[in-house]
C-alpha cells in the first residue's frame, strides 16, 4: 500500500481507529501471537525486519562505481587518447593497469567489510516475543513479521512499527522521529479519528524509538523497510553526518586536489609552450595530475580500520561502526558510569535496616515484595534483593499478596511502586532513591509506631543511609501507604503522605583491574571521568578506592543552577559528576566537545542512551539494554577499563599508519611538482613520457599496500592522535622539496655527465629518472614512517619490508624487460648505479636529519 508523503503508512492509521480485538483480526494475529509456522511463512512473504544501515554493494555495482571513479575515468580517456593516437600497447598497458588498480582496491576493502560485518553480526538486539503455548523467548528483532505480540518495558528499542494492545503508565522517546526530546505517553485506547502525522496516532509506536517507562504489549503492524521509519532511514542513509575522521580525509583529499589543480595547468602550458607539441603536452600534463592524486587512500584507510577492528575482536571488542576506532585513538577524556565499569557490577544486598540502623526483617519484606511484583526492567538490586540469602525465608509472603497496579521507574522521580492486596487491605510499597523517598514521606515507622517525620527524625532518617554510603554501600529507601479498599489503579499523585520503613543497602565491590586500567589510560592521556546517577558519596567512595583522584565533585542540582560559563568550568575541572539525569549527562559530553576534547562515553544502562549518541565515540556491553547497544559504536564482550586502554592503543596504531601514508603522498607529491616544473621549462623534451609517470604511480601505490601491516613505536601511542592538517602541510613543504634535490642532481648527471641532453637521448634520461624517481619514493617510506633512526631503532613490518624491496627491484628491471620497448624504456648506462646508490644513500641521510629538527622544531608525532 502506498504511503502518503510526509505522512504514516496508512496500514498504521487504519489499526490505530481499530478496536485491540478488531486490529488483531486485520492482522490475522490473536493475543497470543503467531506460531513458529506461520511466523516462518510472513517471514519468507515480508523479508527481514532490517532497514537501510549499511548495505553491502554487489560485486557487480561495486566494481561499476570504481570504475566511474574521476580518477578511474581519466586513465581510461588516458588509454582510449593513446590508443586514437596509435598507440595500442600503451592504451593496454594502461587499461591493465586500471584493472590492477580496481582488482586490488576491491578485493581489499570488501575483505574488510566482510569482516566487519562479522564482527557487527556478534551483537545482537532482541525482543521479547509471545508464541501460543510457549514461553516467553527472545526473539533477533530481525525475525519479526507482522502479527507478532511482543511485550515491551523500559530499556527496550521498538523493534517494528506496532499497535499498542496494553499499556501501563507507558512513556517512549520519540525523539529519533520527531526531535522532540519528551517522553511521550502511549496508550492502548481506540484513537477516534487516526491523523497523518506520527504523533496523532497515541497507540501506535514506531520503530527506532525506545521505551523510557513503563510496560505494554502490542502487535506488529510493519516491519523493515515498510516501517515508518525504515522508509525515512532509506531516505536518509546516504546523508550521514560526517564524523571528524572522514572530515579529516576530505580536507586532506581537497588539499591535494588544490595541488593539482595548480600543478597540472602549469604542466601542460609550459611544455607545450617549450616543445611545441600540445597534445603530448595535454598528455604529460594529465599523467602527471594522475600521478599526484592519493588514488590508494580509501584502501589504505578502509584495510587499516579493518585491521583495527580485527585485533579489537581479538581483545573481546566489536566494532560497530569503523570510523569509530580512530576516534578511540584521539579520545583524550573518557566517560564513564560507576557501576560495572569502576566496580563489578555484581550486586550483594547486605544490609535491610530500620532508621535505627537496626536489621528489620519487615523492611526486607516490603522491598521483596516491590521487587517481586513490578513488571518493568529489573535491575541489578531488584535481582539482588530476590536472591539474597533471606530470599528463602520471605519469599512465602508472595503468594498472599496480589498485585493490582504499579507505576513504573522513572529518572526524573527515580523511584517505583507497586500496588498490592493482602487480606484484604490496599497497599502502595515504593522503593528508590533516599532524596526522592523522604521527599514524598510525612511520616515515619519509629520504635514500632508510625509517627509524624518531623525535622529532628527527618535529621536521624538522613543519617542512617549517609553512614551506609559512606561505608561504599548504595542505599535504597523503602515506604508505604494505605490505600483506600476500593482504590482499582495507581499514579504518580499517589506516592505522597508514605510511611518511611527504613532501607536496604546493596555492596558492589571495586574492580581489581580497575587501579591498573585507570593507571594505563592516564598514562596515555585519557582522563576519566565518572558520570552517575547515584549520589556522591557512594561514588566518591568507589573513586578513591580505584585510585581515581577526585578534586571537584559535582552534583546534577548544582549544574542546574549554573550559569554556561560556570557550567563551562566545571565539565573542565570536575571528576565526579553524581546525581545526574540522562540529559546532563549528555550536556556535559557536549560541553567538553565544544572545548576540543573527543570524549568517549562508557555506559549500559536507559539512562545512558543520550550520552553515548552524543560521544565522540559511544561504547556499550553486550548485556546492556537495547538502546545502549544500538547507540553505542563500540561494543564490549568484556566490560573491562583494561580492554578500553587496550582500544584506545589499537586506534592510534590504526591513524598512525593512515598518517603515515598521508605524510608519504603529501611530500612525495609536493616534491615531484617542483621537479616535474622544473624540468619541463629546462629540458627540450619531457622529462618522463605519460605511460612512465603512471607506471611509476602504479608501483609507487603498490608498494604503498602493505603500510597497513606496519609496526608503530611505542612513543607515538603515549598521547591522543588527532587530525592536524596544517601540521601535515607544514610536514609538506619541508620534507618535499628534498626529493626535488636529488631528483636535479640526477638531471644534472645526465644532462652534463651523460650527455642526455637531446630529444635523442629523452629515452635514456626517462629510463635513470624513472628509475631513480621508484627506488628512492619507496624507499624513504622507511625514514618517513618513525622519528626514530630508520632500519637500526626502528624497523617496518616484514610486509612492508618486503614489497618495498619488490618493488624497488621491479622498478630497476623493467628498462631490461620485456616490456622496456612499449614503455619507452632503454637500459641504463652501467656507471650510473654507483650515482644512485650516492643518491639514494644521501637522499634517505638528508631526509632523516630534516625529519629529526622538523620533529625537534614542531613537537608532530
Amino acid at each position: 500500500m502506498s504511503k502518503p508523503a510526509h505522512g504514516v503508512p496508512p496500514e498504521l492509521s487504519l489499526c490505530s481507529g481499530l478496536s485491540c480485538p478488531a486490529a488483531l483480526e486485520q492482522l490475522h494475529s490473536s493475543s497470543s501471537g503467531l506460531d513458529e509456522a506461520e511466523a516462518s511463512q510472513r517471514r519468507t512473504l515480508h523479508g527481514s525486519n532490517t532497514i537501510a544501515h549499511e548495505e553491502t554493494q554487489p560485486l557487480w555495482r561495486d566494481i561499476c562505481l570504481r570504475i566511474v571513479n574521476p580518477l578511474n575515468l581519466l586513465l581510461l580517456i588516458l588509454a582510449l587518447v593513446s590508443l586514437l593516437t596509435g598507440d595500442a600497447k600503451a592504451a593496454a598497458l594502461i587499461a591493465a593497469m586500471v584493472l590492477l588498480s580496481l582488482v586490488l582496491a576491491t578485493i581489499q576493502e570488501r575483505r574488510s567489510s566482510r569482516a566487519a560485518a562479522q564482527l557487527r553480526a556478534m551483537v545482537h538486539t532482541t525482543a521479547t516475543v509471545l508464541r501460543p503455548g510457549a514461553p516467553l523467548r527472545e526473539s533477533p528483532l530481525e525475525l519479526l513479521v507482522p502479527g507478532d505480540v511482543v511485550q515491551l518495558s523500559a530499556g527496550d528499542l521498538i523493534p517494528a512499527d506496532l499497535r499498542l494492545l496494553s499499556a501501563k503508565d507507558f512513556f517512549v522517546n520519540q525523539a529519533s522521529l520527531t526531535g522532540e526530546g519528551l517522553p511521550v505517553e502511549k496508550h492502548a485506547e481506540v484513537v477516534a479519528q487516526p491523523g497523518n502525522d506520527p504523533p496523532s496516532l497515541t497507540n501506535i509506536c514506531y520503530m527506532g524509538t525506545s521505551v523510557i517507562s513503563g510496560s505494554g504489549c502490542g502487535v506488529v503492524v510493519l516491519t523493515g523497510a515498510r516501517a515508518y521509519f525504515g522508509s525515512i532511514a532509506q531516505a536518509i542513509a546516504a546523508r550521514r553526518v560526517p564524523t571528524s575522521f572522514e572530515h579529516g580525509i576530505n580536507r586532506f583529499t581537497w588539499l591535494m586536489i588544490r595541488f593539482i589543480l595548480v600543478m597540472a595547468p602549469l604542466v601542460f602550458l609550459i611544455n607545450g609552450f617549450t616543445k611545441g607539441n600540445w597534445l603530448e603536452a595535454l598528455l604529460f600534463a594529465t599523467a602527471v595530475a594522475v600521478g599526484l592524486t592519493p588514488e590508494m587512500l580509501p584502501m589504505i584507510v578502509t584495510v587499516n580500520l579493518a585491521k583495527g577492528a580485527l585485533a579489537m575482536a581479538r581483545k573481546k571488542v566489536i566494532v560497530k561502526r569503523l570510523n569509530a576506532i580512530q576516534n578511540f585513538g584521539a579520545m583524550d577524556v573518557l566517560c564513564t558510569d560507576k557501576t560495572g565499569t569502576l566496580t563489578q557490577g555484581r550486586v550483594i544486598l547486605e544490609r535491610h535496616v530500620n532508621i535505627q540502623g537496626a536489621e528489620d526483617d519487615e523492611v526486607l519484606r516490603y522491598a521483596y515484595l516491590n521487587s517481586f511484583f513490578q513488571s518493568g526492567l529489573k535491575n541489578l538490586m531488584d535481582e539482588a534483593v530476590l536472591s539474597c540469602d533471606d530470599s528463602a525465608r520471605i519469599a512465602s509472603c508472595a503468594q498472599t499478596h496480589a498485585k493490582f497496579d504499579e507505576v513504573p521507574f522513572d529518572f526524573e522521580r527515580r523511584r517505583m511502586s507497586v500496588a498490592v492486596e493482602h487480606a484484604g487491605e490496599r497497599i502502595l510499597i515504593c522503593k528508590g532513591a533516599v532524596r526522592e523517598m523522604l521527599d514524598v514521606s510525612s511520616r515515619i515507622r519509629f520504635n514500632g509506631a508510625v509517627v509524624e517525620l518531623d525535622p529532628a527524625l527527618r535529621r536521624q532518617a538522613e543519617a542512617a543511609p549517609t553512614a551506609l554510603s559512606e561505608d561504599g554501600f548504595r542505599v535504597i529507601a523503602v515506604a508505604y501507604r494505605n490505600l483506600p479498599p476500593a482504590q482499582q489503579s495507581c499514579a504518580h499523585a499517589d506516592e505522597t503522605d508514605l510511611i518511611l520503613l527504613g532501607y536496604i543497602a546493596f555492596l558492589d565491590p571495586p574492580k581489581d583491574s580497575a587501579i591498573p586500567a585507570l593507571a594505563a589510560l592516564a598514562g596515555h592521556g585519557v582522563s576519566v571521568k565518572v558520570l552517575t546517577g547515584d549520589n556522591d558519596i557512594v561514588a566518591r567512595r568507589i573513586c578513591k578506592a580505584v585510585g581515581l583522584i577526585v578534586d571537584r565533585t559535582v552534583l546534577g542540582p548544582q549544574l542546574e543552577a549554573m550559569s554556561a560559563e560556570e557550567f563551562a568550568a566545571a565539565c573542565q575541572e570536575g571528576q565526579l559528576f553524581a546525581r545526574l539525569s540522562p540529559t546532563q549527562k549528555a550536556a556535559i559530553i557536549e560541553c567538553l566537545q565544544r572545548q576540543h576534547h573527543v570524549v568517549g562515553f562508557l555506559g549500559d544502562g536507559i539512562n545512558d542512551g543520550p550520552a553515548l549518541k552524543q560521544a565522540d565515540v559511544g561504547i556499550s556491553v553486550d548485556s546492556a539494554v537495547d538502546i545502549a547497544k544500538e547507540s553505542a559504536d563500540i561494543i564490549l564482550l568484556d566490560k573491562s577499563l583494561q580492554v578500553l586502554d587496550e582500544g584506545v592503543i589499537e586506534g592510534r596504531k590504526v591513524f598512525g599508519n593512515i598518517i603515515k601514508y598521508i605524510r608519504m603522498g603529501a611530500s612525495s607529491n609536493f616534491g615531484n611538482m617542483f621537479s616535474v616544473l622544473g624540468a619541463s621549462a629546462w629540458l627540450p623534451f619531457l622529462p618522463m613520457a605519460p605511460v612512465q609517470v603512471i607506471a611509476n604511480n602504479l608501483l609507487y601505490d603498490f608498494s604503498q599496500s602493505a603500510i597497513p601491516t606496519d609496526n608503530v613505536d611505542a612513543e607515538y601511542l603515549v598521547a591522543p592522535r588527532r587530525w592536524e592538517i596544517g601540521n601535515i602541510g607544514r610536514y609538506m613543504l619541508f620534507i618535499g622539496p628534498i626529493s626535488s634535490i636529488f631528483d636535479y642532481v640526477t638531471f644534472a648527471i645526465m644532462y652534463f655527465g651523460f650527455g642526455a641532453s637531446t630529444p635523442q637521448h629523452a629515452a635514456q634520461f626517462q629510463s635513470v629518472w624513472f628509475v631513480e624517481s621508484i627506488v628512492t619514493q619507496t624507499l624513504i617510506i622507511h625514514v618517513i614512517r618513525t622519528r626514530r633512526i630508520p632500519f637500526l631503532q626502528s624497523r617496518a613490518s616484514l610486509s612492508l619490508t618486503v614489497l618495498s624491496l619488490l618493488v624497488c627491484a621491479a622498478g630497476m628491471y623493467l628498462p631490461y624487460s620485456f616490456l622496456a620497448h612499449s614503455l619507452g624504456f632503454v637500459p641504463l648506462p652501467p656507471t650510473y648505479w654507483s650515482y644512485l646508490a650516492a643518491t639514494v644513500v644521501g637522499y634517505l641521510l638528508l631526509t632523516h636529519l630534516t625529519k629529526t629538527w622538523f620533529h625537534r622544531r614542531f613537537g608532530i608525532g
